[in-house]
């Protein structure tokens, strides 16, 4: 499974990143982006910057995109 986030549709509450702290993280624009070997995924962002998500955190991810207020976590290939 992959997971992105359209920043442009993010509003910065930071619950991913309470979520799944080890693939989500906001930066110092205020917009969460998803994190590879804990590097961010800025460059591009939005689907340009997809990430594998670890079988052992896909439980937290899915939750993370569901508890979502700004809906702006996308996941591919469940």
């Amino acid at each position: 499974m992959k997971v992105w986030i359209d920043q442009d549709l993010c509003t910065g509450d930071g619950l991913c990143e309470e979520i799944a702290p080890a693939v989500f993280t906001l930066l110092e624009d205020g917009l969460a982006y998803v994190k590879q070997d804990g590097e961010p995924q800025n460059e591009p962002g939005g689907s340009g910057s997809q990430v594998e998500v670890p079988e052992e955190l896909k439980e937290s991810v899915t939750e993370a995109s569901e508890e979502c207020p700004g809906e702006c976590i996308f996941i591919e290939g469940e």
